[in-house]
């Protein structure tokens, strides 16, 4: 055999030989054994702050007439939450507006203004959900006659959303460790934590009002408000021993 021919014959041999190694490095590894679960946690605790919007309203023939007589009703309001003993950092005006009332169109003539409606909504916030009810009491009575809804909150929201996330952690540990138990493997660290949605409260309680005028005492029931969290858990499979 020539130089050239000995040659040729190595440099196939080598390539023959790392042929296994190279189709070796191109085999795709398994993929790692997991468990993959979600985890609940709801927290329910009785709300501790309300906010109430109640407003007055007021009609007449003219603008002028309409508006005046408006901010006198809302002066009374106000005075009646000061009197109450409400912080005047905890109620603010929230919407007001001055709006012309037309009459019915009638066939082959346009609807003219007959009168002028103004209105003037406060939004009150309450750190005492029991006071609710004379509340609105004191404002109907001063002369609010619109009570657009009572919304209940829980100031330590974010406290409580914490407290479930470390309990959905423990339920989706709880759930995994079943799964292993009956595929028979050993649950290792978790590979990946995702929190699913929005973590919030489930429930708002809100009660819806209306034009309202002095009566009795207004029942309010706060109810609870329910925090939920749910979180989405990979855990990985320990290899068997």
């Amino acid at each position: 055999m020539n130089t050239r021919a000995f040659l040729r014959t190595l440099v196939l041999t080598v390539i023959a030989a790392g042929a296994p190694l190279a189709a070796s490095a191109q085999t795709p590894t398994q993929p790692q054994p997991i468990i993959s679960v979600t985890g609940e946690a709801r927290v329910s605790v009785p709300p501790d702050l309300a906010q109430i919007d109640v407003g007055v309203t007021s009609e007449a023939k003219t603008a002028r007439e309409a508006s005046d007589a408006n901010n006198a009703a809302m002066g009374k309001v106000l005075l009646a939450l000061k009197g109450a003993g409400i912080d005047e950092k905890d109620y603010q005006t929230s919407r007001l507006s001055l709006q012309p009332e037309y009459s019915t169109a009638k066939s082959g003539s346009p609807a003219t203004i007959v009168g002028y409606r103004a209105s003037n909504r406060v939004t009150i916030r309450l750190h005492d959900v029991t006071k609710v009810a004379n509340v609105i009491d004191t404002v109907v009575t001063a002369g609010a006659n619109e009570i657009g809804g009572i919304n209940f909150m829980v100031s330590q929201a974010s406290k409580l959303l914490d407290d479930a996330r470390e309990q959905a952690i423990a339920d989706a540990r709880r759930r995994a460790e079943i799964y292993a138990k009956a595929a028979g493997v050993t649950l290792g660290s978790p590979v990946s934590i995702s929190e699913e949605g929005a973590a919030e409260p489930l429930f708002r309680a809100r009660v819806m009002g209306g034009k309202m005028a002095a009566a009795a005492p207004v029942p309010i029931a706060q109810g609870e408000e329910t925090l939920s969290v749910t979180v989405g858990v990979v855990w990985a499979i320990k290899p068997a021993q």
